[in-house]
């Protein structure tokens, strides 16, 4: 598994929308973002219910709930197209899966890493 940027951008936003009251501007929450970059990005956190987006001159984001009940497993995966360690791990559909000897590794990583992720909110990275 490997984060991309843009998870890792989500991820960042997210912490950013985190520490503010109301909403929030995304010229102000970029922190180095590339603005096209994050709107693409907000767009997938907006449409995947994490945050409501507001447009017009008062427009911005704010997350939808308290920054507590907010896993970093939850945005990655919202972001991500997968968090598997490998491809015939994350959807159950190899064709060897009942013979393969390596799937219960690949099985138990993916496991180990959504646990570890789940264990840290938006509010233990403020």
């Amino acid at each position: 598994m490997i984060v991309s940027s843009r998870g890792e951008y989500a991820l960042r936003l997210m912490v950013a929308l985190a520490g503010r009251e109301g909403l929030t501007p995304l010229k102000d929450a970029l922190g180095g973002i590339p603005h096209k970059y994050a709107e693409s990005i907000m767009t997938a956190l907006v449409k995947a219910g994490l945050v409501e987006g507001s447009r017009g001159k008062n427009g911005g984001y704010r997350l939808n709930r308290r920054p507590e009940e907010y896993s970093v497993a939850e945005i990655l995966e919202a972001i991500e197209s997968s968090l598997s360690a490998t491809s015939c791990s994350k959807d159950g559909s190899c064709p060897h899966a009942e013979t393969c000897p390596t799937l219960p590794i690949w099985r138990g990583l993916d496991e180990t890493v959504h646990a570890y992720l789940s264990r840290f909110t938006l509010k233990d990275l403020l």
